[in-house]
């Protein structure tokens, strides 16, 4: 009798755990479907690969890896060496290029800018250049950066506003990040007892928008800028860059 009693339990409990693994595993509820790795890291920050320096090469804007809350009005290079025809820059996101017009060469020579399409979609885009010189040699290069207008939402808006005042302050902008509308100035007043600049990036090149640049501004100093054009402004302070920067986003 013992015997048959076990092995009638054993028997019982086998189907048991037969029937459980037929059916919750097979029927999995649609309410957890598994992930693959892909859509694990879609939400992750952009993956950016090397950036490739040409010959002469000295920096450009935006800089390799950035993550922008706005499309930048232009893309700049900056070389050592003077620039000519047939130098050329593609702005390219899945095989289009978002460029406007040809790659223009700066009266200096030494900065190459093109304009960027302001209706530019979110995500990563290659820099892929040509740099060529009188010699009609050329050497080319590339690097990435992306555009995630979520971004903006930490920003702080003064969009409806014709005037706006950052201040230089404890070594820091005071707002940091700012988004105004188009026909906005802006005027910065420095209220730290040392000196500061406004430039406009790559440091110390300051060639992405150039009319943006002050001079040393003492104590009680401000220099004041209008944005005409829709776009993402990154700056800093050329004394302080490890503490001053910041952005202005026009729309």
């Amino acid at each position: 009798m013992n015997k048959t009693f076990i092995a009638t339990a054993v028997i019982t409990v086998l189907l048991i755990g037969a029937v459980y693994f037929v059916f919750f595993k097979t029927n999995k509820s649609p309410s957890a479907p598994s992930v693959s790795p892909q859509e694990t890291t879609s939400t992750q920050s952009p993956s950016f690969g090397n950036e490739k320096k040409s010959a002469h090469y000295e920096s450009n804007t935006p800089e390799h890896g950035a993550t922008l809350a706005g499309v930048p009005p232009n893309v700049v290079l900056n070389f050592n060496f003077d620039l000519a025809a047939p130098s050329e820059i593609k702005i390219e996101k899945e095989g289009k290029d978002y460029g406007i017009g040809k790659a223009l060469i700066d009266e200096n020579k030494l900065t190459m800018r093109r304009q960027m399409d302001p209706a530019s979609p979110d995500g990563v885009y290659t820099v892929n250049y040509n740099a060529c010189w009188p010699d009609k040699s050329c050497h080319d290069g590339s690097f990435q950066f992306a555009i995630d207008r979520t971004k903006s939402e930490s920003f702080e808006d003064f969009t409806g506003e014709k005037d706006v005042t950052v201040t230089l302050s404890e070594i820091r902008f005071k707002p940091q990040n700012i988004k105004i509308e188009k026909g906005t100035k802006v005027t910065w007043i420095n209220e730290d007892n040392i000196d500061h600049y406004i430039n406009t990036d790559s440091h110390p090149a300051h060639t992405y928008f150039p009319q943006q640049n002050s001079r040393s501004l003492g104590n009680g100093d401000i220099h004041s800028v209008t944005f005409n054009t829709a776009g993402i402004y990154p700056y800093h302070c050329s004394a302080h860059p490890e503490n001053m920067a910041g952005f202005i986003l026009v729309e």
